[in-house]
């Protein structure tokens, strides 16, 4: 691992890259500790403490939210967009037909769209924080050329982020908006230590706990590693062609299917599913009346710990197999394997393909929801047992899910590069 880390500065491009990675990070984080004028920053983190839905979107962005940055909403309108997206193109056949039939140039318009409709999200969206961070005190009364204003820096922040995302992509390694996002989670590292430290200095006897926490969090990573590389091949067989004295085809590989091919998605969604009403609820404890005492008593049940949690591991089941189902399409592989002469051996080309198809990834998902939904609620039960508040993103969720992918994803694209460097000096 050593002689890697030193190959990788030894060649002058990656090094290059990597720098250029480094200080992009930095970048951001300057941008996210400058907040804007004017809000109650006491108010601000006894908001965060009442409503999870906001620690959750922190997390995510960056930490930008809680401190009212200039980037307060970080990449989330770009993310926003992007499932948007994703979703059209398999319900609109003419952004459908772009993306998959016009090759390279369809998908760069189809990402251009993504690219324009973050704009949109993102003054929504800060309009959204706005007016709850007025109603909720935060912030004083805003005028309309200072909501203007203020709407312009939020979405001229999100857009450079997203600038900044793609210039990594190009000019660093790995996907710049994926990294900029892992950035963001690893941001509270120092804090988290900062807390620990204080926490054993002050108290001694939680120094058990946190070892039992990190005893703990080591099994659940290398777990998370190995079901994200986790797959299951399908046996795949090509017909032998003759054209002339040239003989096609005849070989045999593998259709992969992902254990959790919908990778956080599911958790974002449920989370939100969640939160959401739980954040309304709470908005309307203070009205009197049958619609205040209603809320009060839906609000005490969505706070009961294991009532959240049941909440959130259901769903992340069933979103699991819903975003799934949207974005894999059995009968559509099925129909490219017949027409390049592919087939599953011992099965019928055409509908008894995808059946089967179908099948295998049924019974593949089962096991990859369940492991995402335990994963989903594992910080809430480890939280609650070694009553150690610090470093969740190493215990589950989707933030570990996140570090997972993008570590093991910039890891492979370093190797490629050193084995083209490899290769090249031979």
């Amino acid at each position: 691992m050593f002689e890697k880390i030193l190959k990788i500065f030894q060649v002058p491009d990656l090094r290059k890259k990597i720098f250029f990675v480094l200080g992009a990070f930095a970048f951001f984080r300057f941008m996210a500790n400058i907040p804007m004028p004017g809000f109650d920053a006491e108010k601000m983190q006894e908001l965060f403490s009442r409503f999870q839905m906001f620690q959750f979107a922190d997390l995510l962005i960056g930490g930008t939210l809680d401190q009212f940055s200039i980037v307060m909403l970080g990449l989330g309108p770009y993310i926003t967009s992007v499932i948007v997206i994703q979703l059209l193109t398999l319900v609109w056949p003419k952004l459908q037909k772009m993306y998959r039939e016009e090759g390279d140039a369809g998908r760069q318009k189809v990402n251009q769209y993504g690219r324009l409709m973050t704009i949109p999200f993102a003054l929504v969206q800060g309009y959204g924080m706005l007016t709850l961070f007025q109603n909720q005190g935060v912030l004083p009364s805003l005028g309309l050329l200072e909501m203007v204003n203020i709407l312009t820096v939020i979405a001229a922040g999100t857009v450079l982020l997203m600038w900044i995302g793609e210039l990594i992509t190009e000019r660093g390694i790995g996907n710049g908006v994926s990294l900029l996002i892992f950035a963001g989670i690893i941001s509270s590292l120092p804090a988290n230590i900062g807390q620990m430290v204080r926490d054993i200095m002050f108290n001694p006897d939680v120094v058990p706990m946190y070892i039992l926490f990190f005893l703990i969090g080591m099994p659940i990573i290398a777990s998370v590693v190995h079901v994200n590389e986790a797959r299951r091949n399908i046996p795949i067989s090509y017909a032998r062609r003759v054209r002339g004295r040239k003989i096609y085809g005849g070989a045999s590989t593998y259709l992969p299917l992902s254990l959790n091919p919908a990778g956080v998605i599911p958790i974002i969604f449920a989370m939100s599913m969640v939160v959401l009403p739980t954040m309304l609820f709470g908005f309307l404890v203070g009205v009197e009346g049958f619609v205040g005492s209603a809320a009060q008593k839906i609000s005490d049940i969505l706070q009961i710990t294991w009532v959240y949690g049941g909440l959130i591991f259901v769903l992340v089941c069933l979103f699991t197999y819903f975003y799934t189902a949207v974005t894999f399409d059995p009968k559509n592989v099925s129909e490219n394997l017949q027409k390049m002469g592919g087939f599953v051996p011992g099965i019928r080309p055409g509908k008894s393909t995808a059946n089967y198809i179908n099948y295998i990834l049924n019974r593949v998902l089962l096991i990859g929801a369940l492991f995402l939904a335990t994963v989903a609620v594992l910080p809430m039960a480890i939280s609650g047992f070694t009553k150690v508040e610090a470093f969740g993103f190493l215990i589950g969720g989707a933030s570990l899910i996140i570090i997972v992918s993008v570590v093991l994803e910039t890891i492979r694209q370093i190797n490629a590069q050193l084995q083209m460097r490899e290769y090249e000096t031979i």
